[in-house]
């Protein structure tokens, strides 16, 4: 009987940083205006590194697919509009995001700076097509009950509010 306790224990898995569950509310819409401000910050951040020719274009749009994945100490796998604004993107399950989970939530969000360094298709095609998809996701932000733009819905995701 004690060899089968010390099984149990050992075959449990250890939790990880990334396994860490917060309560994923979708019945508590998070504050419009602290997702426009963190929105705004983002863009900001994104805009100042875009002037970098070329190369900043290209980091801006990683950014932006990438931002609310991203495992760095200062920004805790979200963006840094989220962090100052005390928001997390989280799945529905209440994990943190992963990498694939950000791009999969923002990847209609760097179509635009993308769009900019690829001649005539990027300016014609693309850039017009992404700015109504930042347009549509606005929009979704704004009427949805949840508060989940298309982005969200995609991945499985919902911005929450948090004390950190």
């Amino acid at each position: 009987m004690a060899d089968e306790e010390k099984k149990e224990t050992v075959e449990q898995p250890e939790e990880t940083p990334q396994e860490e569950i917060v309560e994923a509310s979708p019945e508590k819409k998070v504050d419009t205006g602290k997702r426009i401000v963190a929105f705004i910050i983002d863009a900001v951040v994104a805009a100042v590194v875009g002037l970098i020719p070329i190369l900043g274009l290209i980091i801006g749009a990683a950014y932006w697919a990438l931002r609310d994945g991203l495992n760095i100490d200062f920004m805790d796998q979200r963006s840094i509009g989220k962090k100052i604004m005390k928001l997390r993107p989280v799945t529905l399950e209440g994990t943190k995001l992963e990498l694939t989970d950000s791009i999969k939530r923002n990847w209609m969000l760097a179509i635009v700076p993308l769009s900019v360094i690829i001649p005539f298709l990027g300016w014609f095609v693309m850039l017009p097509v992404g700015l109504i998809l930042v347009i549509v996701e606005i929009i979704l932000t704004l009427t949805d009950k949840e508060g989940r733009r298309f982005g969200d819905k995609m991945a499985k995701t919902i911005v929450i509010e948090v004390e950190e």
